[in-house]
């Protein structure tokens, strides 16, 4: 026993090195040439009531989302309180800072834990609610490629050229390919750590058709929604409060203080593009495609490539912190809240 639980330990951990690898090698991507002074200068002068709106915003997607798993959960018989899923979601985004993609499980378990909801059935509503976002994220791209078209084309224009200039950079791999192959493994791995103690107590064939079946039913839970209005809502709500979390932060600088709605659409774009890495909380992939983005995006306005680069990186410094400090305190607070809820 207390082999397994070593080996197990090991495995978590070289995941966990793994993903803060990737982190740190992005962050360095975005930082190096940094002058530090521009990152404690946006810091100094930001308007911390924007950056409060912001924050309001962000917590308020966490509660959209809570209200909509309801939804999916009510038609397979399971009428959970949404402060349970508000604080079993803010678990999931803690869990995710250390290893990528394992919120989604423990948000599962948590929320197996205060309302006894498989979790499989939950875990298979978590795989729709990533497929409806895969939409939003889509329409939010075509809105991009409508009002920013000279800014999306820039980005694409700057990365190809990057490579081109620099064939022994670390860069020339990109991002596109073996961010989805490393996704596939980690997503494997976790599975196979979290639930290897089911498989064996079940035999293999009836563990992975229960577990698959359960995985259907909530993915099939969108078929039975009462009310797809209220849906259609909240699914709006969720993404119209990540832009806005993402938009007012440009209040709070001098230098984007000025950037239209569009410019706004452009900057979830891509900061959505950086999230998507498997780096531990966007750490580092998110503040290198805001440097890169941001530099094109001034590119297209025939503005300074380095200065929008200094400008990129603190918006994303400011905008990435906010979103953290939500994740982490939101996330400590769900420990003791879900283990009072907890029912036995």
């Amino acid at each position: 026993m207390k082999t397994e639980t070593r080996k197990n330990t090991i495995k978590t951990a070289a995941v966990i090195i793994f993903s803060l690898a990737i982190a740190a090698f992005f962050m360095w991507l975005a930082l190096r040439d940094l002058d530090f002074t521009k990152i404690k200068e946006a810091f100094l002068q930001a308007n911390y009531y924007w950056m409060f709106a912001a924050f309001l915003f962000g917590v308020l997607g966490y509660w959209f989302r809570a209200a909509r798993w309801n939804m999916f959960l009510k038609p397979l018989g399971y009428q959970i309180s949404n402060s349970n899923a508000f604080w079993s979601i803010s678990f999931g985004y803690l869990l995710n800072l250390t290893i990528p993609r394992s919120g989604e499980v423990a948000r599962a378990t948590a929320l197996y834990g205060v309302e006894k909801v498989p979790v499989e059935k939950s875990f298979g509503t978590i795989i729709l609610e990533r497929i409806i976002d895969l939409f939003f994220m889509l329409l939010f791209f075509c809105l991009t490629a409508i009002f920013k078209f000279d800014a999306l084309k820039s980005f694409f224009l700057y990365l190809n050229e990057s490579k081109k200039g620099q064939k022994n950079s670390p860069t020339e791999t990109g991002i596109s390919w073996w961010f989805f192959v490393i996704l596939i493994f980690v997503l494997l791995f976790l599975f196979y750590i979290l639930f290897r103690k089911r498989i064996k107590k079940m035999k293999f064939s009836q563990k992975v058709k229960g577990f698959f079946t359960g995985i259907w039913e909530g993915i099939k839970s969108i078929l039975k929604i009462e009310n797809k209005g209220k849906f259609l809502l909240y699914s709006a709500g969720i993404w119209l409060s990540y832009f806005l979390a993402a938009y007012l932060v440009c209040f709070a600088l001098p230098e984007t203080s000025d950037f239209g709605i569009s410019d706004g659409i452009f900057i979830l774009s891509i900061g959505t593009l950086g999230m998507l890495v498997p780096a531990s909380g966007g750490i580092g992939s998110f503040h290198l495609a805001l440097k890169l983005g941001m530099m094109a995006l001034y590119l297209s306005m025939n503005k300074s490539v380095d200065f929008g680069a200094e400008v990129g990186l603190s918006y994303a410094f400011l905008s990435h912190t906010l979103q953290l400090f939500i994740m982490v305190f939101f996330g400590l607070i769900s420990i003791p809240v879900l283990a009072k809820a907890r029912k036995v």
